[in-house]
């Protein structure tokens, strides 16, 4: 049997069995991560753990950790309250105002993760406070960062453009760009349509705490609040204006809110998720793995070998769908525009409108759990059964992986070849 296979097999296997049985996805995945690693790839214990995600691990537990400190001393209740109020009240056109928000960081160039890192954490308060769907105001956050994430001066489309610059084919980068905003207006618009109205009901335990935070952030904001404001603020300039570390500066903001105000904040580090990290660091581990031995690059080539271009077309869309809801998309992204490109040279197909598909593919699936957005969102869901909402957002994903690369296909590469 080969590497290729087994690899593919055991992630397969630890899926069902983590979906399944009361066991975190994370733990197997380390443990698959060294078997198959040592057994069928040959790696080192080195070389099998240099996948480990530091710098999403430092991201989710700063950010976290930091709307942990910020909702104990009633900073996040006061942000949710000035929200609705910017919005006269109208709490359903809230996900639509993070979704623009999103579109706008990243269009101007804040790379998604950030985007997401800095409002999901909000949104998810929002849907908290007024028993919003809090997987359609995740979801719509995650779309509205990929909205804009295809424009010249995004990271993404950036790199898409800068990739096909060294060939001989000629994308437009209004093309890309309006391509993703379209199809993930879209998705947005499917998402609030179908879950809008789906309430998820708190515990009465979430209820008292909603309600104990109401009680607690009634008034003017304190000294301590507008400290918290004023390091949200350099967080975002930090993050945003300077390229800096958002998990670090978080970090830092962290624990200087914490030492100011001890006695409410001792227990702010149980606002971390740890069970999020421990599932999206070990299947990270797993995927990097994969992909320093080869296996995720020759599964993509053997899918451009296959059948007729416009096929070909069609199942690489699908490939790098399925590879980027457990890998990085900006990994993916580089490795298969790349392999399209003789597939491009030598047919008739639609340059940009291939290319276009491709990176919608691969970006419209990371509200996967295992992706530093979906688990962003897991992570910071309030008053929601872990494991019911983890099952949900699977399941999201899964429809888009099952719809989403056809979608793009049928509408971007199918009728201009």
């Amino acid at each position: 049997m080969s590497p290729e296979v087994i690899s593919i097999g055991a992630l397969l296997m630890m899926f069902v069995v983590g979906t399944m049985l009361p066991i975190n996805l994370g733990i197997l995945a380390f443990v698959a991560t060294f078997a198959v690693g040592s057994a069928a790839l040959g790696l080192t214990e080195d070389q099998i753990f240099e996948g480990f995600p530091v710098d999403l691990f430092v991201t989710i537990v700063g950010v976290t950790y930091l709307f942990s400190v910020a909702r104990r001393n009633g900073t996040i209740d006061l942000l949710v309250t000035a929200g609705v109020k910017l919005v006269r009240g109208k709490v359903s056109l809230i996900p639509w105002v993070l979704f623009l928000i999103a579109a706008l960081l990243t269009a101007f160039g804040t790379f998604t993760p950030a985007a997401v890192a800095l409002l999901v954490p909000i949104g998810m308060n929002f849907a908290y406070r007024y028993k919003l769907n809090p997987l359609m105001v995740g979801m719509m956050v995650i779309s509205g960062g990929h909205a804009g994430a295809f424009s010249p001066l995004a990271v993404s489309g950036a790199l898409v453009l800068g990739l096909v610059d060294k060939t001989h084919l000629n994308v437009s980068p209004v093309t890309l760009f309006a391509a993703s905003f379209a199809i993930n207006l879209a998705l947005s618009l499917i998402t609030y349509l179908f879950l809008a109205k789906r309430q998820v009901p708190l515990s009465e335990s979430a209820e008292a705490a909603a309600e104990d935070e109401h009680q607690v952030t009634d008034g003017r904001p304190d000294w301590k609040q507008w400290l918290t404001l004023g390091f949200l603020v350099a967080l975002v300039v930090g993050a945003l204006g300077f390229q800096l570390e958002i998990g670090f500066l978080a970090l830092v903001a962290g624990a200087v809110l914490s030492l100011v105000d001890m006695k409410r904040q001792e227990k702010a580090v149980d606002g971390i998720s740890w069970s999020t990290l421990l599932l999206v660091a070990g299947m990270m581990t797993y995927i990097a793995m994969l992909e320093k031995a080869g296996v995720i690059e020759e599964i993509s080539e053997h899918a451009a070998g296959l059948g007729t271009p416009i096929v070909v077309a069609l199942l690489l869309c699908f490939t790098v769908a399925v590879t980027s809801a457990f890998a990085s998309s900006t990994a993916i992204l580089t490795a298969i525009i790349p392999i399209a490109v003789p597939l491009l040279l030598s047919s008739h197909l639609n340059a940009a409108g291939l290319i276009a598909a491709l990176a919608v593919s691969t970006t419209i699936v990371d509200t996967s759990p295992f992706s530093t957005n979906g688990a962003l969102v897991l992570a910071n869901a309030r008053g929601v059964d872990s494991r019911r909402f983890y099952r949900q957002v699977i399941g999201y994903t899964g429809g888009i992986v099952a719809i989403g690369p056809a979608v793009a296909w049928g509408i971007l590469v199918l009728p201009w070849s």
